[in-house]
């Protein structure tokens, strides 16, 4: 065998990790004898490697949130759950399947796919375009909202709208402007769409939608930051063999006029509250001892003097035995009376209650 000195660069290189390889492959699979190895470094295979990083032995993530996966994934919008959000889309799906088969005079069905949590200027940016974008304002809650129907949906109403026939699939130009038509005809079915999302808001805080414009650019569209918040709620418009989809994203600062409605489990739900508790409350207050005091004056005084009182000291109240006395209940004035004696006990006669202090701007 040839000495070391014999050997070149890129042969004892290639040895030295060929020897940190031996050492790293007895370090995983562990030595029984506690032997050596123990203070080499231990280096991964490609497996846990992948396994590190969430993805399957395809390359492909597998959808856990592992390893450093997660870490990218904390970066998404994680908001709170609105429960009873999911109820006022159930029921608008209800009444879009009704209102949008007499609008059409055809066989509608509306399914709601999807209402997840995004950023506003994450979801502008995935707008698969051409598309139009409807921005409307909510009039009680003083803020706005978007909607988007996608090419496939407009080219349907537009389709059903002037007589296709069933049976086909409607035909689509890509590459050009929307018509004034078409504009004008998914005009009238965004105000069919308010109108039902306002009927289905009404049980839980009345609420009008009003159209505000159309718009095919996203960037015309903005309602928001880019950062803010939004809830993002996917609707499936089938129409026979044609249909769509159609989109709707409310930020989360439109809905903060109701978030405490809309963080209810059920309809009506009183946080915490119980009826039958508070009426046990009231009757019982009303049988409640209460300790009054009869004020007949009140003076103020040096402290000096008042260090300097003994046994016997006296001190002139500036009220005669006839005069209005204070009954008060702690520190809170209740009545006014009149002292007198009754059965040979000091008694208070009420004549009025006190007045209440007004309490300054």
């Amino acid at each position: 065998m040839a000495g070391p000195e014999e050997l070149s660069e890129e042969e004892r290189m290639a040895a030295e990790w060929a020897a940190m390889a031996d050492e790293g492959a007895g370090d995983a699979f562990g030595d029984m004898g506690g032997g050596g190895g123990g203070g080499a470094t231990r280096v991964l295979n490609q497996d846990e490697i992948d396994s590190l990083l969430g993805f399957d032995k395809d390359g492909a993530g597998d959808g856990d949130n592992t390893g450093v996966m997660a870490l990218v994934n904390s970066a998404l919008v994680n908001y709170e759950r609105l429960p009873m959000l999911e109820v006022v889309f159930d029921r608008l799906v209800r009444m879009m399947s009704t209102s949008l088969r007499n609008f059409t005079s055809d066989n509608v069905e509306v399914s709601l796919d999807q209402i997840s949590s995004v950023r506003f200027g994450d979801y502008l940016n995935s707008i698969p375009l051409p598309a139009m974008l409807a921005v409307f304002k909510a009039e009680e809650w003083d803020n706005y909202g978007l909607m988007v129907i996608d090419s496939a949906l407009i080219y349907s109403i537009v389709d059903v709208l002037l007589g296709g026939r069933r049976g086909t699939a409607a035909m689509r130009i890509e590459g050009r402007p929307y018509t004034t038509i078409e504009r004008n005809l998914v005009e009238r079915m965004v105000h069919v769409v308010l109108s039902d999302l306002s009927a289905a808001f009404d049980p839980l805080s009345p609420v009008t939608f009003r159209f505000d414009r159309l718009e095919t650019n996203p960037r015309f569209a903005t309602i928001a930051r880019q950062a803010n918040a939004a809830v993002l709620v996917k609707l499936r418009i089938d129409m026979e063999d044609r249909g769509g989809r159609l989109e709707l994203l409310i930020p989360y600062a439109t809905l903060e006029p109701v978030r405490e409605l809309l963080l209810q489990m059920f309809m009506g739900e009183k946080f915490g509250r119980d009826s039958i508790w508070e009426t046990h409350l009231a009757s019982e207050l009303w049988m409640t001892d209460v300790h009054l005091s009869a004020v007949l004056d009140e003076i103020v005084l040096p402290l000096s003097e008042v260090m300097a009182w003994r046994v016997g000291s006296r001190v002139l109240l500036n009220v005669a035995p006839d005069e209005t006395i204070e009954l008060r209940c702690g520190d809170v004035p209740m009545f006014l009376g009149r002292m007198g004696r009754k059965g040979g006990n000091i008694a208070v006669r009420i004549d009025k209650e006190s007045p209440k202090p007004e309490t300054q701007p």
